[in-house]
């Protein structure tokens, strides 16, 4: 239950990259330091503003006696004197503490304590613009490019010179993007850890690369501390291809797409074996994954195409295609198709979704500028293999691994959308909010096919505190309730229709302020429901309500990621039987995806294409009210 409270979570904040010039690249270095020591922790929100919130949002979704019900548990819960009051004064202990309270919550319940397999329920991938690759050195070529570019940016990390990014003129923590570089998930039996070795005595100076199902070292720094140059890099990527070639070795790769408690036991069987932990250790140390991939079966248009290779990056094709050639524990991999498919594929603990963009953004931009070609030194070391002993049980683990993906697989259903009829120009020229107006019509078009309003959440950034993750904007409300009701209302004025419109809006950006300042109900609720756990009393009745249940089930999980060099954003659903929807917002135009797993009960079965259709419909209905409304001023 209490996972659900925090579904799948990326960032939709857009933030302000501030650049220094050379010249003041050291002084940046001092002020990135400064800034991150003099960020607020974490605030604990006062107990009657959440509860205010949480009953507004229940107002969408439940039944006026559920919810008058739900009314005289929350006046119980805030006697003064109470339990309310006890578990906030509890809580506010921890709080000042903990470096940050909300991300610890976050972090176990959602991420660490989740048994769900990491690939597509937590997951995320980000597919960069096609490639022209015609043959295998155009591959190995962007490859050894991608690799020099994500370095570069390792380096000004490790330097402490990387930019500090803004948001609403505030510094935002920057502790995300070394946790990206060198960084596993490890299985655990009850609960999974996280191994950060970028900022260890001894950090990795190699990567490891995956081809074929086969796993490779490969140092990317010559023992003078330099990094090897992009035709070094060649060289060295070219000798593993020459010497991986498609065989029928078993895939260990493929165990990591199991569900969390199997796959941990998996685990510890490998680790026995010397070989297999020397392996593995070299897997998790690594700076990131190069995944060098096969490509994918042709597509019949240009939309099935995108969808196609979003996929790819999502999870690889299933145990024929790509699959297998993954370890989906790694903070980062990244993955070069021979079909010229290129993109990421990331770790939600270690990091959110545009904190990753960021940095796809910097490898796209970078290797659109001109590349000095240099010799290659020919004495490098030749790349070593990776080798794993397989007992007779792990080939049987590894078949049932096979089997699981390629079940998910076919279970999830994906659909990519270009709304090219108007983007963010339009609707700031109107003065509207362009995320808050696409939430609109995300939930009129979720009324639209159900004929209700369900729980929707968006994530927003909490980076304006130290450690800070995401939190969680619910998106259905009073206001965005009347609006959709009113909407097909043919007794309704336009100008009526247009006042709800305003009023939604303004309910959406007034929450979305709330929690970007550390004042979200959700994560309020989570805490004190985790302090109750914790002090082993009996849980108060609040959380154990229906409503409680209801309010964070959510049906559609949002989120906005927008790419500056055309990248697009890729989730799978937390859970079968929801939608999962990433959109990007450009000048002209809108980016969206929508997932769905197969739940068991075909009587909630979701079907993404009916939703991008309602979903475009309602955005051009929503545009034609405003024209058609004249007089409309925001």
């Amino acid at each position: 239950m209490a996972t659900r409270i925090y579904a799948r979570i990326c960032l939709q904040v857009k933030v302000r990259m501030v650049k220094p010039s050379a010249s003041t690249l050291s002084l940046v270095a001092d002020r990135a330091m400064a800034d991150q020591k003099e960020l607020p922790k974490m605030p604990v929100p006062p107990l009657k503003q959440t509860f205010e919130l949480y009953l507004s949002v229940l107002e969408s979704i439940v039944e006026n006696e559920e919810l008058k019900r739900t009314k005289k548990l929350v006046e119980e819960f805030l006697k003064e004197g109470g339990v309310g009051e006890r578990l906030q004064r509890a809580l506010e202990r921890r709080a000042s503490n903990t470096v940050n309270w909300s991300t610890d919550d976050y972090l176990k319940l959602d991420r660490l304590d989740n048994r769900r397999p990491v690939v597509v329920h937590s997951n995320f991938g980000i597919l960069f613009p096609r490639k022209d690759i015609r043959e295998n050195h155009d591959r190995i070529r962007c490859a050894a490019e991608t690799i020099a570019s994500i370095l570069d940016m390792k380096t000004m990390i490790d330097n402490n010179t990387l930019p500090v990014e803004y948001m609403k003129g505030q510094p935002l923590c920057m502790k995300q993007y070394e946790q990206v570089i060198s960084s596993c998930c490890i299985p655990g039996l009850k609960t999974d850890s996280l191994v950060f070795n970028a900022k260890s005595s001894n950090p990795p100076k190699h990567l490891v690369v995956v081809h074929n199902c086969q796993f490779f070292v490969l140092n990317v720094y010559h023992s003078d501390g330099t990094l090897l140059t992009v035709e070094q890099l060649y060289v060295q990527l070219e000798r593993i291809c020459n010497s991986s070639p498609q065989t029928n070795l078993d895939s260990v790769g493929i165990l990591t797409t199991q569900q969390r408690d199997i796959w941990s036991k998996i685990y510890f069987s490998l680790v026995l074996d010397k070989t297999n932990q020397e392996s593995l250790s070299a897997i998790q140390s690594s700076i990131f994954i190069l995944c060098l991939d096969r490509a994918m079966p042709p597509a019949l248009d240009e939309m099935m195409d995108r969808r196609s290779r979003t996929l790819h990056m999502l999870h690889g094709g299933g145990s024929q295609w790509n699959s297998g050639n993954r370890w989906f524990d790694k903070g980062l991999q990244v993955i070069v198709g021979e079909d010229g498919t290129w993109g990421i594929n990331s770790s939600h603990a270690t990091a959110d979704g545009t904190v990753l963009m960021n940095l796809c953004d910097h490898v796209v931009a970078n290797m659109k500028k001109p590349q000095m070609m240099q010799s290659p030194i020919k004495d490098l070391p030749v790349p070593q293999k990776l080798h794993f002993n397989i007992t007779p049980q792990i080939k049987k683990d590894i078949v049932e691994a096979k089997q699981h993906i390629d079940k998910m697989v076919q279970n999830l259903d994906l659909r990519v959308m270009v709304f090219d009829h108007f983007g963010k120009n339009f609707l700031k020229a109107k003065k509207m909010s362009p995320d808050a107006f696409v939430q609109m019509a995300l939930q009129l078009a979720y009324y639209r096919i159900h004929r209700q309003c369900c729980a929707t959440m968006e994530p927003a950034s909490l980076r304006m505190f130290r450690q800070g993750r995401v939190d969680v904007i619910h998106s259905n409300s009073v206001a965005s309730f009347a609006f959709v009701k009113a909407f097909d209302d043919p007794r309704k004025q336009n100008f009526e229709k247009v006042g709800l419109l305003e009023k939604a809006i303004k309910e959406h950006t007034r929450q979305t302020k709330l929690v970007i300042h550390g004042q979200s109900m959700t994560g309020h609720l989570l805490g004190l429901m985790l302090q109750a756990a914790g002090e082993k009393m009996s849980m108060p009745d609040i959380f154990t309500d229906t409503s409680f249940a209801k309010a964070f089930h959510y049906q559609l999980s949002t989120s906005q990621i927008t790419s500056k060099t055309g990248c697009l954003t890729c989730v799978g659903p937390e859970e079968p039987g929801t939608y999962d929807v990433s959109y990007g917002i450009m000048s002209n135009y809108i980016d969206c995806t929508v997932a769905c797993l197969e739940p068991s009960n075909a009587c909630e079965r979701k079907n993404p294409t009916i939703l991008i259709q309602a979903m475009k419909d309602a955005l051009l209905d929503m545009r034609s009210l405003l024209e058609q409304n004249s007089t409309y001023k925001l």
